[in-house]
């Protein structure tokens, strides 16, 4: 390595596990740039934006060979010091490339050279002349009318708004605009929004114990596990702690597992807290995603709310992190750089010397490892807040059962019973769609995805299937393709399917389906929350969606469908996720002070984890399936990672993975285990046929080092570049 003139190492985005080495541009030196700056670079034929990770002398690259950066695009760094060390320890931990690391924790109009400052945005807006004018004048230009209409209704209108309510709006928008009956302006993109007093909370004995326990450590770095019941008052207790860390001038990050939750936790956190709260998820427009990023950078917004991918937002003074519903498989990044938000918010408050609360009624595994292992504090909410009690559950032996459309006549009669003394009633199926599957009643053909070993999903609202692993639509053919008979059927159940049996059997009552297909747009989500709140639905479906983290206080009755889906699954996880799924579901009833009741229908009520749960709720059930890890040493009582081998050529996945198993000798093995190569339980999704391998170590550090040494190994295969492969370190989907 040949000593030389300062060179610049920049994260390049790219596939390749390496950072790259760079002349400065031209009228700089190199100790003119801070590290942390983004620089636009060559790589070869393209033009990237990199950022510095450090100034250095020496480089493996002969110097006629280096490039030069084209420009430094920033005066200071976007990136703090901080987030660097996090970043390049998270690209070393995960085994993924350090440029696409850095890439993914920059807002998306900062992957570009554009300026790290928000520009405003255009809003149009009628003038004094444009309220005067009769729409009739316009009866000839029935857009303009139209678009007159709505700027009637409404003072103002983004970009977002006017593409909502019409397709092609900007000619007609532009001719207003030069009659001057309509102007356009320029407003901040994301206004501070916060509350003028802090509202006091009330606090149980529980509450406060929790509270003084975190606020004693505010000095220091602490885990806590907030293990509270669903409707304890973690949300209170979240409050009582970001109202004394703000007072400090301090910023306290929330980390929310999925949109849906976000806007009730904003609401409330706005209301109830007189600091700015400013809130981070993919549902916004990149222009207000910056704006966020830059207003938690600068120190000006004190609270910040996001998803998963806020973990790498910059903050300039933190003071608490906290982790809301932390058992949750959304904080894991399951594609591309697959790191999990949770840990890395944890390591995160280490290295700034500050606390971190996990909350949530139903912890995972390894955060109860971790409890009893002394790493984490555990803080206990055993009790509902206020007057509310704890539902009662019970389970619905359905065998042998006449069942309409999936429900029992116990559960029906239940819910007849709820909905006359003015109850709401929440029924919860995991599965979305018309029907799993359209078959033809005269040679049995099945409605299969051609891209994917699965059947399409019916949705007959739309009058399409769909493949709900990789997208794929297609209309329902009017014959079979395989007879052309016409006697095409649905078999199964989906909650589109279930809604429309809901409406006939409880004609008078307003059924609500919540799930992907019915919030999509923007704002959909919300709007059924109001629906919900104002009394409007009386009967609400829904998957996942639903499950955690809502408040409905008239909700008195719920009733699962189907809870037997995890009982007997070879992935280690799904008896876990079950149970949290049972209970998150079984927490939206009765939390106000009408009582409520859980109605579990099942094939199996036997079962010992079922009958545990209902029994002895979630504390004891977890410490069942602790026990039968520590039997199988299973995490957390190991350490896992998975190679995984995608290809459209069926025998090369399963060809890579073998010469990378046998690449596993004496030495480099020593302390891991390798399972497999085997197909993927779903071999062909997307086109693409799928394999994989899993890595299994007793100890944290040695699967780490095994896997330094073999993923160099790894890149050097033939069969490895006729495929498309990728590491999950510490993955949460095992198959």
């Amino acid at each position: 390595m040949p000593s030389i003139e300062p060179l610049l190492r920049v994260a390049v985005p790219s596939p390749l596990r390496r950072s790259f080495d760079y002349l400065p541009p031209h009228g700089l030196s190199a100790e003119d740039l801070p590290v942390g700056v983004r620089l636009l670079v060559p790589f070869g034929r393209q033009q990237l934006v990199g950022v510095l990770l450090a100034v250095v002398t020496s480089t493996e690259v002969s110097h006629d060979k280096l490039k030069r950066v084209k420009k430094c695009i920033d005066s200071q760094p976007v990136l703090p010091r901080d987030l660097l060390k996090l970043l390049q320890w998270a690209s070393q931990y995960y085994q993924h490339p350090i440029g696409e690391v850095f890439s993914t924790a920059l807002p998306a109009l900062l992957r570009t050279d554009q300026a790290a400052c928000v520009q405003g945005k255009k809003v149009w807006c009628l003038t004094q002349a444009g309220r005067e004018l009769e729409l009739l004048a316009l009866k000839r230009a029935p857009r303009q009318q139209a678009l007159m209409q709505q700027l009637h209704g409404k003072s103002k209108w983004d970009v977002h708004a006017l593409s909502v309510v019409s397709d092609n709006w900007r000619p007609a928008m532009a001719r207003l605009v030069e009659q001057g009956w309509v102007e356009v302006t320029e407003e901040t993109v994301l206004p501070l929004v916060q509350s003028e007093v802090c509202i006091p909370h009330t606090l149980n004995p529980a509450q406060q114990a929790a509270v003084d326990a975190v606020g004693a450590s505010f000095d220091r770095f602490q885990t806590f596990l907030l293990d509270g019941v669903t409707g304890s008052g973690k949300t209170a207790v979240y409050l009582d702690l970001i109202t004394q860390v703000v007072a400090e001038d301090k910023q306290v990050l929330v980390l929310v597992p999925e949109i849906g939750l976000t806007p009730q936790l904003v609401s409330r956190f706005r209301d109830q807290l007189a600091c700015p709260v400013v809130v981070l998820h993919s549902a916004l427009t990149d222009q207000e995603r910056l704006a966020a990023w830059l207003l938690a950078k600068s120190g000006e917004a004190k609270v910040i709310i996001g998803t998963r991918s806020a973990v790498f937002t910059p903050l300039k003074q933190v003071g608490l992190f906290i982790i809301d519903e932390e058992h949750d498989l959304s904080f894991k990044q399951q594609d591309g750089f697959r790191y999990s938000a949770r840990d890395l918010a944890i390591l995160r408050a280490r290295d700034a010397g500050v606390p971190i609360v996990l909350g949530t009624a139903t912890p995972c595994l390894e955060t109860l490892y971790n409890s009893q292992q002394g790493r984490y504090q555990h803080l206990l909410l055993p009790k509902r807040a206020g007057a509310a009690r704890p539902p009662q559950i019970k389970l619905i032996d359905v065998r042998k059962q006449p069942m309409d459309h999936l429900i029992s006549v116990g559960l029906r009669e239940r819910m007849r019973y709820h909905l006359e003394h003015n109850g709401q009633i929440l029924l919860f199926l995991n599965r979305r769609g018309f029907a799993p599957m359209l078959i033809c009643h005269d040679c049995g053909w099945i409605s299969q995805c051609s891209r994917c070993d699965s059947r399409m999903t019916l949705h007959q609202q739309i009058n399409r299937l769909r493949c709900h692993h990789c997208g794929k639509e297609q209309r329902v053919p009017e014959a079979c393709p395989s007879c052309q008979k016409t006697d095409l059927r649905s078999f199964g159940y989906g909650t589109e399917r279930i809604e429309q049996a809901l409406q006939k059997q409880f004609p008078g009552h307003t059924v609500l389906r919540i799930d992907r297909d019915t919030t999509r747009r923007k704002g959909a989500m919300q709007a059924m929350l109001d629906k919900i709140h104002s009394g409007d639905g009386q009967i609400l479906l829904g998957t996942q969606m639903l499950a955690k983290g809502h408040h409905f206080p008239n909700v008195t009755l719920v009733g699962i469908l189907d809870a037997d889906y995890g009982l007997y699954s070879v992935d280690m996880r799904a008896s876990e996720r079950m149970a949290q799924l049972i209970m998150q579901v079984a927490g939206r009833a009765g939390r106000a002070e009408r009582p409520g009741e859980v109605l579990i229908q099942t094939h199996h009520p036997e079962h010992p984890l079922l009958q545990t749960l209902i029994r002895q709720g979630y504390g004891p059930c977890a410490e069942l399936l602790l026990k039968e890890r520590a039997d199988t040493q299973w995490p957390p009582y190991s350490y896992l990672a998975i190679l995984r081998a995608d290809s459209t050529d069926k025998e090369m996945p399963m060809a890579f993975l073998t010469q990378a198993a046998d690449l596993v000798g004496e030495k480099l093995g020593k302390g891991c285990q390798i399972l497999g190569p085997v197909p993927s339980p779903m071999e062909r999704r997307a086109g693409r046929f799928r394999a994989q391998l899993l890595v299994q170590a007793d100890q944290r550090q040695t699967l780490q080092q095994f896997l330094g040494s073999w993923l160099a190994q790894l890149e050097a295969l033939k069969p490895g570049r006729k495929v498309r492969w990728s590491i999950d370190v510490d993955p949460m989907e095992l198959f």
